[in-house]
């Protein structure tokens, strides 16, 4: 399977304008996720999507592919499928999206998520990790994963799922298996075309969450298991956090 490894990088965002661009020990944020990308295996090419002539500048400058899209685009998927169409459809058989706010993105994990899409029989496969802290549970900016015994998502959430109707003593991580979402994708380009074309469901407007649109529509995703950390650089303590953790 030849897959194409896209990095979705808007320029804006209302909480770090810029942020793909902000050093982080000397480097970008976009050059430290680019650099670790390349290093997956399974990934034939690695490209930047961006909207901004100085992100792609900046990406050219470090001797990484980059290609302009839509400023207007309301998701990285819409991104994403616009980067296969720039870098030639009939030249990949798969997307993975990348999100560009993790600078510390383990290629392992990128592995795995490229291995899920390969049992995916509905084309779309992501990741998640198991709950070890129950303050994820409670947490609106984790999204927990009900799957059936395929792997395939029941249902993504904000809210812990499933409600447990008799918790018993001790943490509730400990009761039941929960899941919470990765948010590394993987497509195969057929599974892509079809998502974009969908509109916005009910569910998808009650929990934000663009996934939930795919599963209201009948399309399956596969979820894979991972123990890499995930770390996403979304405000202004996170980027103090990023630059420590380059420092170490």
């Amino acid at each position: 399977m030849r897959i194409l490894g896209v990095i979705p990088a808007r320029y804006g965002s209302s909480r770090l304008p810029g942020k793909v661009l902000l050093d982080i020990g000397g480097r970008s944020m976009v050059a430290r996720v680019l650099e670790r990308a390349r290093r997956c295996a399974a990934l034939d090419t690695v490209v930047v999507a961006t909207d901004d002539a100085r992100v792609a500048d900046h990406v050219r400058g470090l001797g990484g592919q980059a290609v302009m899209t839509s400023a207007d685009h309301p998701s990285g998927t819409d991104r994403c499928h616009e980067a296969l169409q720039r870098m030639g459809r009939d030249r990949f058989d798969a997307v993975v999206n990348i999100q560009g706010d993790e600078p510390f993105i383990e290629p392992g994990q990128v592995q795995e998520v490229c291995a899920a899409l390969e049992q995916a029989s509905g084309g779309i496969a992501t990741l998640a990790q198991e709950v070890l802290d129950d303050r994820d549970l409670d947490d609106a900016g984790e999204v927990l994963i009900t799957t059936d015994v395929h792997m395939d998502a029941l249902y993504f959430s904000r809210a812990a799922i499933p409600f447990l109707r008799d918790p018993g003593p001790g943490p509730r991580h400990r009761r039941f298996r929960y899941l919470k979402h990765v948010g590394l994708y993987a497509y195969t380009a057929g599974a892509l075309e079809a998502i974009v074309k969908l509109p916005p469901s009910s569910l998808e407007r009650a929990e934000a969450l663009e996934q939930l649109r795919w599963l209201e529509h009948g399309h399956k995703v596969r979820v894979g298991l991972t123990t890499f950390p995930s770390f996403c650089v979304d405000t202004e303590a996170d980027l103090a956090e990023a630059r420590r953790r380059a420092a170490l």
